[in-house]
């Protein structure tokens, strides 16, 4: 028997037996489907941490008011982080390519008849390149106009959308904050959430000066963002920071900092470390039913063959060979894993972008998944399709053709 009869009539058969078939190739379509989709969940969820590490900007990290300690006790006493610190370690740090002062508070934002009630900041004019932002609309301040205290606001991505106003049209708008007038002049890139941090896409930035003497009338920071220069380690710029705040401070050797210092990104990669291990728990346990699906079939090819014991009695009496046999039954069991593991790919495809669109969940189809799906379903048809095949091989002509 020629390889491309041996082909026809292992097709013939499958479509001999349509709801069978059907039935059979059920446990590939939803294991295939289940990994594509669980790995979809995983994979976007790392997209999304990358991104956030990405939207923080390069070799950032930021400086937050402390306690003071004596004797190795925290007291009550929380010390600030003021204007002069500022000023000292952008006169001093010599490893630091920039210094972004911030101050924030949550303050009423009125535009038109819409209130709002989102974070101001107050902060110089490199706040751009330092948090890695681009201005789809308009400009940012500039130090000229930081240093006149200009009334001029750059609004997050979202502000637009919560105002229910078009980012274009707010450009050369008013809007009032404590009753000041401020024109907005720019709207920023989206960011979107940055894990437990607040919302960026959701704050309105103003130059440091007018916040200090305008808006709160304080010198106290919330916080300093600091770039390290480039081609050097993150940790060699934060010693720089900590000495110098330490002198400024008069903190004695030995004891505790009364200011923190946090790298964002520390925290991001320990979330990306979790995604992976749950894109790796998720997709195992997704292809468990791979394996269920490909006992399911085993256990068909298996009736099969009992149930067509004659016609292989036949077959052999006519010539046939046990190769003949093997591969018939082999190429059964192969096409309906790869036909199935097609269904899954479309089915699990489908269903990460209906949770995307629908739940607005990070998804994102790898197609090293897809691939290793298909392989991985063909596979599962040849290694629990061989025992059939070679039970129906071995099978002795004259008993299989007496069989009842």
């Amino acid at each position: 028997m020629l390889i491309g009869e041996t082909v026809g009539v292992a097709f013939s058969s499958i479509r001999a037996n349509k709801l069978r078939a059907a039935l059979t190739m059920l446990g590939i379509i939803i294991g295939v489907g289940a990994v594509i989709t669980m790995v979809a969940l995983g994979t976007g969820a790392q997209k999304a941490v990358n991104d956030r590490i990405a939207a923080l900007g390069a070799s950032v990290f930021y400086v937050y008011p402390g306690q003071s300690f004596r004797g190795g006790v925290a007291s009550n006493n929380r010390v600030s982080l003021t204007y002069d610190d500022y000023l000292a370690v952008r006169r001093d740090g010599n490893l630091l390519a920039a210094v972004m002062p911030q101050m924030q508070n949550q303050l009423q934002i009125k535009y038109g008849n819409q209130n709002l009630n989102e974070p101001l900041v107050g902060t110089t004019a490199n706040f751009v390149n330092v948090l890695n932002y681009t201005l789809p609309f308009g400009r940012s301040f500039t130090e000229g106009e930081d240093n006149a205290r200009q009334r001029y606001a750059v609004l997050g991505s979202s502000i637009p959308e919560l105002l229910g106003v078009n980012p274009a049209a707010m450009i050369n708008q008013t809007i009032l904050v404590r009753g000041i007038p401020f024109e907005v002049i720019g709207v920023l890139n989206s960011k979107g959430a940055a894990g437990s941090f607040n919302d960026p896409d959701e704050q309105v930035f103003i130059p440091l000066e007018t916040a200090r003497f305008r808006v709160f009338g304080t010198d106290r920071l919330r916080s300093l963002g600091i770039q390290v220069k480039p081609n050097l380690p993150l940790q060699q710029g934060m010693v720089n920071l900590e000495s110098i705040l330490r002198r400024e401070h008069r903190i004695q050797p030995g004891a505790e900092n009364d200011f923190q210092i946090r790298n964002p990104q520390d925290i991001l990669a320990t979330q990306q470390q979790a995604t992976e291990v749950f894109t790796y728990l998720l997709a195992s346990i997704a292809a468990v039913s791979l394996v269920v699906g490909g006992i399911g079939i085993m256990n068909i090819m298996l009736v099969s063959v009992t149930e067509r014991t004659k016609e292989i009695g036949v077959r052999k009496a006519l010539g046939a060979t046990r190769g003949n046999i093997l591969l018939q039954f082999l190429i059964e069991a192969i096409v309906l894993c790869m036909v199935g593991g097609i269904l899954g790919i479309l089915i699990g495809s489908g269903s990460a972008v209906a949770l995307a669109r629908f739940l607005q969940w990070n998804t994102l189809i790898s197609p090293t998944s897809v691939i290793v799906a298909f392989v991985f379903s063909a596979a599962v048809g040849l290694f629990f399709g061989a025992w059939p095949a070679s039970r129906a091989a071995k099978m002795d002509p004259i008993m299989a053709l007496r069989y009842e």
